[in-house]
């Protein structure tokens, strides 16, 4: 479910700016594209108690539209150290992604992928929405510039099954840390942040309080096989730091630091009225990427 609410905020943050804003040139973060080039990126990564590596590789084109993209095969996976044999489908499964600011972000059909993949996919569209998305801003030049936007929509992955309320609500910070013109190189921050105030729907008045040190912007509430409901509720952010190249603008290598800070009680009702003590838990996912050479 998680992963889920990783696409669909980051699907939401790409609406906030006009399709008519074309990043300037001279920017250190400018996509260069060149038709047939190729990249491959390996993941590294954990969630909580699960260790996993993944490979993808893409094929750099242009599109109709004049747009360049970005589409990706993946390739191989292990699973706490273990390969995993990927399915017939995913030979033929692309993901489409993009650095170019005429372009707009698209979510592939996960319909038929590997379970375990969904995550790496998810992931890997994080890192390219969010340099995306500044490169779509278009105003980020020196080291230190940052800009802020403003999330008002709440993303949700309830399936209305088993999560029967799925959503957080998450604004963006952008930095541009730093340049090096020796290593051609530039750094930057994207944290995905809690508003000051969420728009969400809280159902039980015990989700109030706060569970860290800002208002709750994480909710979630799933049927349990017992019958029960697990409710829980906190506060989650993302930390992305990207390395890009500043000759072409390639992601050289990133990572992301995902806790979501939770109290979690079982209740007996579906109001969540009659619920047990409070279970204090943080989930942590860190996920890195790396251009092969």
């Amino acid at each position: 479910m998680k992963y889920l609410s990783v696409r669909l905020t980051i699907l939401l943050a790409s609406t906030l700016v006009s399709a008519q804003m074309p990043a300037p040139g001279g920017s250190p973060l400018t996509r260069h594209y060149r038709d047939g080039e190729t990249l491959t990126y390996h993941m590294t990564a954990t969630n909580e108690d699960w260790h996993y590596t993944a490979d993808a590789s893409a094929t750099a084109r242009k599109t109709a539209s004049g747009s360049y993209i970005e589409d990706f095969r993946w390739t191989g996976m292990t699973s706490n150290g273990q390969p995993i044999t990927l399915s017939p489908a995913m030979a033929q499964f692309r993901q489409p992604l993009s650095l170019d600011p005429s372009w707009t972000p698209s979510m592939p059909d996960l319909s038929k992928v590997d379970l375990q993949l969904v995550g790496p996919i998810t992931d890997l569209m994080t890192f390219y929405v969010d340099l995306w998305l500044m490169n779509k801003v278009g105003i980020l030049q020196h080291p230190g510039d940052h800009f802020y936007v403003p999330n008002p929509q709440v993303a949700s992955w309830a399936d209305g099954t088993h999560v029967l309320i799925g959503t957080d609500h998450i604004d963006f910070d952008l930095n541009l840390q730093s340049i090096d013109p020796v290593k051609g190189t530039a750094v930057v921050v994207v944290r995905h942040v809690p508003p000051s105030s969420p728009n969400l729907q809280l159902p039980a008045e015990w989700m109030r309080p706060p569970v860290a040190d800002t208002p709750n912007n994480w909710v979630e509430v799933t049927k349990t096989d017992s019958g029960k409901y697990l409710a829980e509720v906190g506060k989650e952010t993302f930390d992305v730091l990207i390395t890009v190249s500043t000759a072409d603008g390639r992601i050289l290598s990133a990572s992301m630091d995902n806790p979501v800070v939770m109290s979690a009680r079982e209740c007996e009702d579906a109001a969540l009225a009659t619920c047990g003590a409070a279970q204090p838990h943080t989930i942590h996912r860190h996920i890195e990427i790396a251009l092969q050479h």
